[in-house]
């Protein structure tokens, strides 16, 4: 059903640095890890035990955002093609609010745009559970060079 072509030059490269490392909280670097390696429920636990906590408002909003995207796909790995369906749609609405391009290193146009070339089909019909999950190209995130002010 999906790829996660990883035989890309472009896709050797780590996806994030050692001063990312340091720059950001555990939990958002190994929410990566997970989701690169297609691991998405794991990788929303990962985020969610940041979300969670006492984190500022954009951050949170960043995080809930990421969470429902991975969700998404885990839902078309179990067959729920409607439950992806609305959490890309709530991942794209809280991705908007946000109201920057880039957040914590991760290009936000580059990943949204990731995420429609995935996940665009689910709106094809009304009732994505009509359709044939087509073959598509899973996002991978990389983060940016330059570590960003975060609340």
């Amino acid at each position: 059903m999906y790829t996660q072509d990883n035989e890309l030059v472009e896709n050797r490269q780590p996806p994030y640095t050692d001063a990312h490392i340091a720059a950001y909280p555990v939990e958002y670097m190994a929410g990566i890890d997970l989701y690169n390696a297609g691991e998405f429920h794991a990788a929303h636990d990962a985020w969610e035990d940041r979300w969670m906590g006492e984190v500022g408002q954009q951050e949170k909003l960043f995080l809930q955002a990421m969470i429902q995207s991975a969700v998404a796909f885990h839902h078309l790995e179990i067959g729920r093609p409607g439950a992806a369906r609305q959490m890309y749609s709530r991942a794209k609405e809280k991705f908007a609010r946000l109201g920057t391009n880039v957040f914590m290193s991760l290009d936000l146009v580059d990943y949204q745009a990731q995420l429609d070339r995935a996940l665009s089909w689910l709106w094809s019909v009304a009732d994505p559970r009509e359709l044939t999950p087509p073959s598509f190209q899973v996002p991978r995130i990389r983060l940016l060079p330059e570590i960003d002010e975060y609340d």
